[in-house]
């Protein structure tokens, strides 16, 4: 009522000044009315949005996210002020990634970031207009992902956890602590192009060392019941974990039955040591992620994923845990333990 006096006493007053008062029914629309010029002048910056498409639930990868959101806090970026995250997460079924993607992209989210090759070649597939952010990668030339690594091309950079002979060392490790190793066990995921490479790798690796390799190819979940099976069958003394997020989403089922078969195992990740598993080796994922915050607050900034060459780790992390190893009976030699990073007693 205020209001429509005001705006009465204005159309008089225009009126008086040879205005039309029709024209005064623009400065009012039904139920609101214009701000001032100036607080349009005021408006609020953009708040930017990341997609972050997870492999695993978001407890299983709390020690991944935090991080992450440690690294953007770090350049300036505050959840809920400047910037959101839109967490999707897959819960170890790779089937998942193409309709979280696309939830992703119907949310118009400036920038996706994911980790590992199946989930980064989902992306590929479904966009390649949104900037993606790749993590721990480990051959983004090799399985098609990027062009090169000093110029990817494309709208996909980030980082790689490649490295050469990866899977060699993880297994001159368990040869270390188990000297009369003569067989072991792999679990691989064929739906993972990566893991198709290292399984070249530790094969090379088994021949030159005389072992013997039992390959367990694991999809989904469902198939660990068939990989256990075959393990109690054919009784092969040491386990080889590769990286692969069936595999980080199931690690305490699968230590578990390591450790009720008395299996020592090397693994890609830590968190399957923190599990019960003997050791792990390799790059820092943790650090990835937190590295992945900068690739992001480039694009953010105007610079182009094609531009922008893929990271390689250059530091690689031996975790080993001593409660497992006297719980196997197992000694680990004291060059070992100096060498570690992380030893959980």
């Amino acid at each position: 009522e205020v209001i429509d006096a005001l705006l009465a006493g204005a159309r008089r007053a225009l009126k008086d000044w040879g205005v039309a008062a029709a024209h005064v029914a623009e400065f009012r629309a039904p139920g609101a009315y214009e701000l001032p010029l100036a607080a349009h002048a005021q408006q609020p910056a953009k708040v930017l949005r990341i997609g972050f498409l997870g492999n695993s639930t978001a407890a299983l990868e709390a020690n991944l996210i935090g991080p992450f959101r440690d690294g953007l806090s770090a350049l300036g970026y505050v959840e809920g002020r400047n910037v959101v995250i839109e967490y999707r997460w897959a819960e170890g079924k790779y089937e998942s990634f193409a309709g979280l993607i696309a939830e992703l992209i119907a949310l118009k989210v400036d920038v996706i970031v994911t980790a590992g090759t199946p989930a980064t070649l989902a992306v590929k597939k479904a966009t390649t207009r949104v900037p993606l952010i790749m993590i721990a990668v480990g051959d983004p030339v090799g399985t098609g992902i990027v062009a090169s690594l000093a110029r990817p091309g494309g709208n996909i950079t980030g980082l790689s956890s490649m490295a050469p002979d990866l899977e060699g060392k993880r297994l001159e490790l368990l040869r270390e602590v188990a000297p009369g190793l003569s067989r072991i066990a792999v679990f691989w995921n064929p739906a993972n192009a990566f893991n198709a490479g290292a399984m070249k790798q530790v094969r090379a690796a088994a021949e030159a060392l005389r072992i013997s390799v039992l390959p367990l190819a694991v999809r989904t979940a469902e198939e660990l019941d068939g990989a256990f099976a075959a393990i109690v069958k054919e009784r092969p003394e040491a386990l080889i974990v590769f990286a692969d997020r069936i595999f980080l989403h199931n690690r305490m089922r699968m230590m578990e039955f390591a450790a009720k078969n008395r299996l020592p195992s090397v693994n890609a990740y830590q968190e399957l040591v923190e599990a019960g598993g003997l050791m792990s080796f390799g790059p820092s994922y943790e650090e990835m992620h937190r590295r992945a915050a900068t690739y992001v607050d480039k694009i953010f900034k105007g610079a182009r994923p094609a531009d922008l060459p893929v990271e390689q780790p250059t530091r690689f992390k031996l975790v080993i845990n001593l409660k497992t190893a006297r719980a196997l009976g197992l000694d680990i030699p004291p060059t070992l333990l100096v060498l570690a990073d992380e030893v959980i007693e």
